[in-house]
């Protein structure tokens, strides 16, 4: 416990109250004069023993308190005692003046006990209770002994009367003083208290702050329209949204629309059952789609009966799609891979025969004739399924090259140097190259480097059939790998499209196999590196290699 007021309540709260006591004492003792002067007292040739004069002293005095408290360092606690202890004798010089034994002004020793209390506390009310009682005898006994020339009652026969009334009064004030004393304690006491529920609050919130900081769940809070107004850290990371971004948006922006499942998720936690889980496809401020799987929990109110709000928690599944999409390719991977060996032998025997038969055939079959024309056909045809069968044989059983170490700077210069020649590259193709000035060393297959970067370099000129910019840069990535990334500002795929893109036997823009961008992905994978795609319809695609880097 604290037993002094100050302590509890501290300087800034102090040094407010100063101010409002000095403020209070010079407005009350204004219109004090001001009653005094419209009531007829006037100055005379004895001003000084008129209330006039210590109404002008309180009032010099109010204005130099507040010089003091505004221009010196002088103590709070040591302003506030000599104004009390001033106010008691201005009190006292009051009632002498009045030169009467059961003065009015002396209800004001009784404020300046109470105000002793609030300032100084249990001290200050017991110090001051005594002080004003001293004062008081001493106004008493001058009165009696006429030492004061007042023009009030004084002499002989108020003896009796005078110490009656006195030691009345000083009991009064020495009892209103213990009173004071006993509040100064219990306010002590609650604040205290409250500034320790306050600690005790502001921790917890704190607290409960840092939790959800903690959570690796997205965690967003809205109200019932779905309009966001809080999120934590990981829902920032997760959506590379700000949380000053997504405040006052609607939480569509993250989850789709929420209406019917903001209904059923209530509905269930009416009926105390789990709450469903849900996914959707989130848009990222710089154009990456991502995974969200969410669930939505009633926010309850203050009292807890009422449902304010909503709580959205999320978690980012990119990852773990891409995963189970990687299982899925393996799984038909492993059965292609089964019945590779037979297609060869089954597919690509007769095949041969048939294309020897023909081309016999042909040379005995005069050049510009039906026949001739249609035996140009099947050759022709017959060389397409063939290289249907490489490409298909070369992704269920892919060649197993020699990893060495390259530079990754040349074949990406080699591939982009044959795509300038190339009859596929168009006037109105701008082809851009950025590549670091130090070599970019990584343990790779160079050849299987320029089939996946010439691949990927066509398909972006078949997607810009009017034109367009091809842009490819070469970048360090921290800690020790190197990224590689194709835009082109073509026509771009829908979300579907993206999803399929690596799948095997794919529709293909190309007229190729359908099989290209499945090798390419299946080269990158063996080459311990990761691609990603990036997508939107009207806007481009870019395409995000990163392989590991060769350690010196």
């Amino acid at each position: 416990m604290q037993a002094d007021g100050i302590q509890a309540d501290g300087a800034p709260s102090l040094r407010r109250r100063l101010w409002w006591l000095i403020c209070g004492r010079f407005v009350g003792v204004a219109v004090l004069l001001l009653l005094y002067l419209r009531l007829g007292g006037q100055a005379d040739a004895h001003w000084l023993h008129r209330p006039l004069a210590v109404g002008l002293t309180a009032l010099a005095a109010s204005v130099l308190y507040a010089l003091v408290l505004r221009f010196t360092r002088v103590g709070l606690a040591v302003q506030a005692g000599v104004q009390l202890c001033a106010d008691i004798l201005l009190v006292s010089w009051l009632v002498a003046v009045g030169g009467d034994l059961h003065s009015p002004f002396v209800a004001l020793y009784i404020v300046i006990i109470a105000l002793a209390s609030i300032f100084l506390g249990v001290r200050g009310a017991l110090v001051s209770s005594v002080g004003c009682a001293t004062g008081y005898t001493a106004v008493m006994l001058g009165i009696g002994f006429g030492w004061f020339n007042t023009g009030g009652e004084a002499g002989a026969g108020l003896t009796t009367t005078l110490a009656s009334t006195t030691g009345l009064y000083d009991v009064a004030f020495l009892f209103v003083g213990l009173l004071a004393a006993q509040l100064a304690v219990r306010q002590s006491r609650a604040d205290v208290q409250l500034i320790e529920a306050t600690h005790a609050l502001t921790n917890l919130r704190a607290l409960h702050e840092r939790i959800v900081e903690s959570i690796r769940s997205g965690v967003v809070t809205t109200d019932l329209q779905g309009r966001i107004y809080t999120c934590n850290a990981a829902a920032e990371e997760i959506t590379s949204y700000t949380a000053d971004a997504l405040r006052g948006q609607e939480a569509s922006i993250l989850f789709g629309p929420l209406a019917g499942r903001i209904e059923e998720s209530l509905r269930a936690a009416e009926e105390d059952q789990l709450s469903p889980r849900y996914e959707a496809d989130c848009l990222t401020p710089d154009g990456l789609r991502i995974r969200l799987g969410y669930t939505i929990s009633p926010l309850a109110g203050e009292r807890g009966n009422k449902t304010s709000g909503l709580v959205i928690t999320f978690q980012d599944l990119t990852h773990v799609r891409a995963l189970e999409e990687t299982s899925r390719r393996q799984d038909r991977l492993a059965a292609v891979g089964r019945v590779a060996a037979g297609i060869a032998h089954e597919v690509r025997n007769p095949l041969a025969a048939m294309r020897g038969a023909i081309q016999v055939l042909r040379s005995d079959v005069d050049g510009d004739s039906a026949q001739a024309e249609l035996m140009e056909i099947i050759l022709r045809e017959s060389d397409r399924l063939n290289r249907i069968i490489t490409d298909f044989l070369t992704y269920a059983r892919p060649r197993r090259g020699e990893l060495t170490e390259t530079d990754v700077r040349e074949p990406l210069r080699e591939t982009f140097t044959l795509l300038r020649h190339s009859p596929e590259t168009r006037a109105e193709h701008v082809i851009e190259e950025d590549y670091p000035e130090e070599p970019v060393r990584g343990l790779a297959d160079g050849a299987a480097l320029r089939q996946v970067f010439w691949n990927l370099a066509r398909n972006a000129l078949s997607a810009m059939p009017e034109g367009g910019r091809l842009r490819v840069e070469l970048r360090h990535v921290p800690p020790n790998r190197f990224r590689i990334i194709f835009t082109d500002t073509g026509r771009g795929m829908s979300p579907e499209q993206v999803e399929r893109l690596f799948e095997p036997f794919s529709s293909s823009t190309t007229g190729g196999t359908g099989l290209g961008l499945s090798i390419v992905y299946q080269i990158i994978r063996d080459h311990g590196g990761t691609i990603n795609v990036r997508s939107r319809e009207g806007h481009g695609t870019t395409i995000i290699i990163e392989l590991p880097e060769k350690q010196n």
